[in-house]
């Protein structure tokens, strides 16, 4: 089966739409949020528990993947789905991002990147043609173009730079590609200038992907620098194609995006902030270590329907964490990733409902409790 995108409904006062990207291994309601799963896992939670709360799709990581176990040993025991038991749809970056932010340890030449292992300092060419590569055997159902990821701040001249080479590769990375039942996006760069970013958009149509992403987002920028270019780039990428809006996290940055046509989301911010003790609610931002929670026999957010909320107090959360417990990281994950599935429920919900505005104007005028 290939990859298909279809529109069920625009919104009538924003460029927010409600959709469905079918996949191999399943559909996906969009807009969708993407837990991460680096290796191969979402950490702390098995794929049953990350399935029960909602989630249609994870992101996995072509570079940590590659070096350890390798995708060849991967593909040998019947691909991504079947090693690491979730047999719903996949999008693998194409390592980019992880170079990029290995600052020390990579060279950006014409060709690709030289980069050494963070496991054993071995020395490793990814090129174009090696990102396809891996992710066709790894059998991800969405795959990413290898880009030069633009830092913040840049010069023009090196946004320049880094986006003519992003879209040489993003062309050797579609002649590569061998698999047609996988997707392949291409990815917009072009820093903090939107004239670049306009001209990157024209070119990267050019080549006909199934999706379109934008990345260099979430580099250091000022927040409202990335909502400038969020609100006037993600409406421009074709109208008939998935837009996915790289490493964005925040639920309120979320929400913003919907509006400015994003579908796509992915983002370590609910497990990382969940093992270190920060959780979401829909009324306040909830630290559990704090004393204020010792003897509070309430769950996290009444109004949760997650395994968490409706068996644990926040008391037991609090000393489960400040205990060192792994079950801590294990409760504070799955409500974590259950309210993000859940605002991706209410987002899509208001599309249908047509009352998106009003349910963005109400989510960012709280921040969802934040």
């Amino acid at each position: 089966m290939k990859h298909e995108f279809n529109i069920l409904k625009k919104d009538a006062s924003s460029f927010a739409r409600l959709g469905k990207i079918t996949t191999a291994h399943g559909t996906v309601n969009t807009p969708a949020f993407m837990p991460v799963g680096t290796q191969g896992t979402v950490k702390s939670l098995p794929p049953e528990e990350m399935k029960r709360c909602g989630a249609e799709i994870i992101l996995s990581n072509t570079y940590h993947l590659y070096l350890r176990p390798g995708h060849e040993t991967i593909k040998k025991l019947g691909g991504l789905h079947r090693f690491m038991n979730w047999p719903h749809p996949i999008l693998t970056d194409s390592g980019g991002f992880q170079v990029y932010s290995l600052t020390k340890l990579r060279k950006i030449l014409p060709e690709g990147v030289m980069f050494r292992s963070h496991i054993d300092g071995s020395q490793h060419l990814l090129t174009p043609r090696k990102a396809i590569e891996i992710q066709e055997a790894l059998n991800s159902d969405i795959m990413m173009c290898l880009d030069d990821c633009t830092p913040y701040p840049a010069t023009k001249k090196h946004a320049q730079e880094s986006l003519d080479l992003t879209l040489r590769w993003a062309k050797l990375c579609r002649e590569a590609r061998r698999n047609d039942t996988q997707a392949l996006f291409g990815i917009i760069q072009g820093g903090a200038y939107s004239d670049l970013r306009k001209h990157a958009v024209n070119e990267m149509a050019q080549l006909n992907f199934e999706g379109y992403a934008l990345g260099g987002l979430s580099v250091g920028e000022p927040k409202e620098i990335m909502y400038e270019i969020a609100q006037a780039t993600a409406h421009l990428l074709p109208e008939a194609k998935p837009r996915y809006l790289m490493g964005i996290g925040a639920p309120e940055d979320i929400v913003f995006a919907v509006g400015c046509g994003a579908d796509l989301f992915d983002c370590v911010m609910p497990t990382r902030s969940a093992r270190h003790g920060l959780l979401f609610t829909n009324t306040e931002k909830i630290v559990i270590k704090n004393a204020r929670w010792r003897e509070n026999d309430l769950p996290l957010d009444e109004t949760c329907d997650c395994y968490t909320c409706k068996n644990y107090s926040r008391a037991y959360l609090r000393h489960l964490f400040l205990a060192g417990e792994i079950l801590a990281m294990v409760l504070n994950t799955i409500h974590n990733i259950r309210y993000y599935m859940n605002l991706m429920e209410q987002i899509r919900a208001a599309l249908n409902e047509n009352r998106f505005t009003e349910f963005k104007e109400e989510f960012l005028t709280n921040k969802g409790g934040f």
